[in-house]
């Protein structure tokens, strides 16, 4: 079993306290927050529509068997991949060139 590696604190400190670190983590939480805001609006709309419109979510769609409410399901599940997908898009690039040109210039 391998040794962790022991963090170095005065690196650590420095980049806790550059303010590019700051807007970083700053811009990261807002548009989590952000995604994480739009996820609850759709997914307690759609259970207030089952909760108290049973009637439109009961209604066939295109006049075949398939209701309003497994359309709007899966439509959901749909948005949720890219969401996931948006973020991971933006984590994987402007997230990860902002800390890599952050780290390279903390180790100069």
């Amino acid at each position: 079993m391998q040794t962790p590696i022991d963090p170095d604190p005065p690196l650590e400190e420095g980049i806790a306290a550059d303010p590019r670190y700051q807007a970083l983590v700053r811009d990261r939480q807002r548009f989590s927050w952000t995604l994480t805001a739009i996820t609850v609006l759709v997914y307690s709309s759609f259970i207030s529509l089952i909760a108290f419109d049973k009637p439109l979510m009961a209604r066939p769609i295109g006049g075949g068997t398939v209701s309003l409410a497994v359309v709007l399901g899966a439509a959901m599940l749909v948005g949720t991949v890219a969401i996931c997908a948006v973020y991971v898009r933006r984590a994987n690039g402007e997230y990860d060139t902002r800390l890599g040109e952050l780290l390279a210039s903390a180790r100069r």
